[in-house]
C-alpha cells in the first residue's frame, strides 16, 4: 500500500469527537492553529468562492465569549425550556479548551453557486482542521449546539442575513480518546452500476 495513502487513511479512520469536558486544560501554541487554518483554506471550492472564514477564540477572549454564548441562551430561551445545566456547560466549555473556532459561510457574489454548494466547501475546510487536528495529537469537536444556529449568535458575530455559522469547532488536548467504530458495513451504503 503506498505510504502517502496509508498515513491519510489513519489519520481519518483514527479522528474522533472528543467533548471538551474532557480535555484537560493544556493549551496548543497558536502557530498550530494557524497551520490548521492554513489546511482549511485549501478545501474545495466551486468558483474560487473560499467562503470559509473563521473567527479564533482563546485565553480571555474564549471565557468571555463562552460566557457570552451561555447569557445568549440564558436571554433566547423561554424558562420553561431553559436548563441550567446547559446554560453551565456553555460556561464550563471555556475552561478546558485551548481555542474555539467559529467556522461561517460567508455568501459570495456569485449566484450561480448554489449555497448548499457554499456551505460544502466550508465542510470540507471544517473537515480538513479535523484531520489536521488528528495528524498532531490534537483533540477536536466541531459542534453545532447551544445558540451557534440562532439568529441572535449572527448578530453578535457581526454576520450578514445570508452567512451562516457552520459550526464551532473546539480544540485542546485530551488525555485519553474514545475508541470509534461504524454500525454499517460500507457495502450497505454504496451501490455500484457497472
Amino acid at each position: 500500500m503506498d505510504t502517502t495513502f496509508a498515513n491519510i487513511s489513519t489519520v481519518i479512520k483514527e479522528r474522533r469527537s472528543i467533548k471538551p469536558a474532557h480535555f484537560n486544560g493544556d493549551i496548543i501554541p497558536d502557530e498550530r492553529i494557524d497551520q490548521l487554518l492554513e489546511l482549511a483554506d485549501w478545501a474545495p471550492t466551486h468558483g474560487s468562492t473560499e467562503p470559509w472564514r473563521f473567527i479564533v477564540y482563546t485565553g480571555d477572549g474564549l471565557k468571555k465569549f463562552s460566557a457570552d454564548h451561555a447569557e445568549l441562551y440564558k436571554q433566547y430561551t423561554s424558562p420553561e425550556k431553559f436548563l441550567k445545566a446547559t446554560y453551565d456547560k456553555l460556561i464550563q466549555n471555556g475552561e478546558k479548551v485551548s481555542h474555539v473556532i467559529i467556522a461561517i459561510m460567508q455568501r459570495g457574489n456569485l449566484p450561480k453557486v448554489p449555497v448548499i454548494e457554499e456551505m460544502a466547501a466550508v465542510s470540507a475546510a471544517i473537515q480538513n482542521i479535523l484531520l489536521g487536528a488528528e495528524a498532531l495529537g490534537i483533540a477536536s469537536l466541531w459542534s453545532t449546539g447551544g445558540m451557534i444556529h440562532h439568529d441572535a449568535m449572527k448578530e453578535y458575530l457581526h454576520l450578514r442575513n445570508e452567512d451562516l455559522i457552520m459550526g464551532q469547532i473546539f480544540l485542546g488536548y485530551a488525555d485519553e480518546k474514545p475508541s470509534g467504530r461504524r454500525i454499517f458495513p460500507i457495502g450497505s451504503k454504496v451501490k455500484w452500476i457497472r
